[in-house]
Order: C-alpha cells, then sequence, then structure tokens
C-alpha cells in the first residue's frame, strides 16, 4: 500500500476544489513517514480499532490502515468525508474496514463500535476540547497520540509548579496520564502553519469517582485557574460563599490554604470536593 505524498495531496484538493479553512485547522500532513512515525509512538496494533480525528485527505488513514484494518474516521468537511472511502480504495488493496462520520467531533455522543486507541492530527483552535471531549464520552479509548500545537501540547502534558501547568494538564489527568511524544517540523504540513507542532501521548487509567464528582472538581479547577495567582482560599471563595468557608474545607481537606492552584494535582482537588460534602 502506499502513502500519500505533497504532489498525490495537492491533486487532491486541486480535484475537491479545496482551499484549506484556517477555521477549521486544515494543515494537511504530506509526509508518509511522519504518518507512519505517529502510529508507531501510538502503539497501534493489528487488534485495535483506531479513531482518526480530521483525517482530511487520508495521511494518516492509509498509515493506520497498514497496521489495523478497521478505522473509524470523524470529519467535518463532507468534501473530505465523501473522498476518504475512494482514496483508500485507491491506495489498500487488502480487507479493511473503514467507517467514515461526517460530523464535528464536539457533537459526537456516540460511535457503531468502541474505539480503542485515539490517533489524530487535531486542529489547533479546538484540539483541547476535542481531547477531553473524547475521554469523557469513550471510556473505551485505552490509549492515543494526538499531534497539537506545541504550546497545547505543552499545556497538556505540564507538571505542576510549572507556568504551562493549568485547567487542560488537570482536566486530562481525570481520565488518562498525558506526556509529550515529540516534536513535529512545520514542513510536514500544507501549507505550512505558523505555528510548531508536537505529539502527545495519553494512556487511561481509572477515574478518580463517577460523573457527579468529575462536574464537581471541574468546577474547582475552573476556579482555582480563574485568577491563578490567588491563594486557594482566595480563589475558591466564590464557590463556597466566603474565603473563611473555603479555609475551612481545605483544612479538612490536608490542603494549605495558601498553595495555589497551580501546585496542586487532581487528586488533591478530589480531596476539596470530598470535604466540601462534609463541612457546614
Amino acid at each position: 500500500m502506499s502513502l500519500l505524498g505533497a504532489a498525490e495531496i495537492r491533486e487532491l484538493a486541486e480535484l475537491l476544489d479545496l482551499r484549506p479553512a484556517k477555521s477549521l485547522g486544515q494543515n494537511f500532513v504530506i509526509d508518509g513517514n511522519v504518518c507512519q512515525k505517529i502510529v508507531r509512538v501510538a502503539g497501534v496494533t493489528a487488534d485495535d480499532i483506531a479513531l482518526e480525528i480530521g483525517p482530511g485527505l487520508g495521511s494518516l488513514t492509509l498509515a493506520l490502515l497498514e497496521v489495523t484494518s478497521n478505522v473509524i474516521a470523524v470529519e467535518i468537511d463532507q468534501r473530505l468525508a465523501d473522498r476518504l472511502p475512494i482514496t483508500v480504495a485507491e491506495h489498500k488493496d487488502s480487507d479493511y474496514k473503514l467507517t467514515v462520520i461526517n460530523t464535528d467531533a464536539l457533537a459526537l455522543r456516540e460511535l457503531p463500535v468502541a474505539p480503542t486507541v485515539l490517533v489524530a492530527n487535531l486542529p489547533y483552535n479546538v484540539s483541547v476540547p476535542v481531547l477531553l471531549h473524547l475521554l469523557e464520552i469513550l471510556p473505551s479509548l485505552n490509549t492515543g497520540v494526538v499531534m497539537v500545537q506545541a504550546e497545547v501540547a505543552d499545556r497538556l502534558a505540564a507538571k505542576p509548579g510549572t507556568k504551562e501547568y493549568g485547567i487542560p494538564s488537570l482536566k486530562a489527568s481525570w481520565w488518562a496520564q498525558v506526556s509529550g511524544a515529540g516534536s513535529v517540523s512545520r514542513s510536514i504540513f500544507w501549507p505550512v502553519p505558523g505555528v510548531d507542532s508536537k505529539l502527545v501521548s495519553f494512556k487511561r487509567h481509572e477515574t478518580p469517582g463517577d460523573e457527579v464528582m468529575r462536574k464537581g472538581v471541574f468546577q474547582l479547577v475552573d476556579a482555582a485557574f480563574a485568577q491563578r495567582r490567588k491563594m486557594l482560599r482566595a480563589a475558591l471563595s466564590g464557590i463556597f460563599g466566603s474565603s473563611a468557608k473555603a479555609e475551612a474545607v481545605l483544612i479538612a481537606a490536608g490542603i494549605d490554604p495558601t498553595l495555589r492552584g497551580e501546585s496542586l494535582l487532581i487528586d488533591s482537588f478530589c480531596a476539596i470536593y470530598n470535604a466540601s460534602q462534609s463541612v457546614k
């Protein structure tokens, strides 16, 4: 099976009268070797059902089908969604199953089968919401690798106490362990983006609690970082009604009220939530 190169990507775009849309984050990967690398980093196996978000013209889709014979591709652009099965059929001669869903990834609520691995080149402007949404609605996703803007990758994989650490890092850690997985050159994209990209990998772990708890914990996280330089007793005063009540909850949770949100792991926010259920 052959992969797509720069010339064929441009030919397909011309055939579809496609002008890459900045609003949809359409920067197409034109380097087949990079696509194969992403699939390797993701650890995709023949037993996996792969989910790809934003397959575009099919570069990464074909690389996935070299390893697994079952791919679900979610594409918001109808022209690309309609063309993808044709492109794959022209390049893939063995048995495979490709399911193309023409919708916005943020509108997904369920899929016809349960995917086990996520591999995607996510649009820069919605990468964090899409990743968190998929982790929330698809518990079958065990692992994955996403290509995102370098700055976003740094925030997702950040550790406590760093300037990058914040809401994306904490919320993603509710579902999974997230880590950086390497940089990607701008030259592998057409058109060439104005920002650098990186790979981020994740491995799902057991969540700390149920959905009610998650919503409560995420509310605490949002409040803690709304004004991230504030101490927690002040940052959480709006939720608990006063800084005194916030301080009482924090002490009950075993958290120093003078700390800032950037110093806490998700487990500490869970402890604050649990303490808030009993402190009157």
